[in-house]
């Protein structure tokens, strides 16, 4: 059965750090790309970070580039995004998904998480 489980979300002030994790089981995680998606309420799902099967590769959205980070841990299954410098503009449900292509369009994701959420106050 597969899982993926998003954790460290929270409340946190404009300029402030926050470290989501990814946890995952029931497929071979090594094999997939992972991605980090976000959604504000009236907002578009937006594909934040993604991350090819063994960290060599990462892709940003311009909105978050040079302030968040993706890596991975493949030992432990283990997907993170490290959020720094966060604004408002970053308040939202956080998402994990794995893929086998490579891209951030939603239709390209086989497996989702329930989410996080990510709430930045100014």
């Amino acid at each position: 059965q597969v899982q993926v489980v998003e954790s460290g979300g929270g409340l946190v002030q404009a300029g402030g750090s926050l470290r989501l994790t990814c946890t995952a089981s029931g497929f071979p995680f090594d094999a997939y790309n992972m991605a980090w998606f976000r959604q504000a309420p009236g907002k578009e799902h937006e594909g934040v970070s993604l991350i090819s099967t063994r960290g060599s590769t990462t892709s940003y959205s311009d909105s978050v580039k040079g302030r968040f980070t993706i890596f991975r841990d493949n030992a432990k299954n283990t997907l993170y995004l490290q959020m720094n410098s966060l604004k408002p503009e970053d308040t939202g449900m956080y998402y994990c998904a794995a893929t086998r292509s490579w891209g951030l369009q939603d239709s390209l994701y086989n497996y989702w998480g329930q989410g996080t959420q990510v709430t930045v106050t100014v």
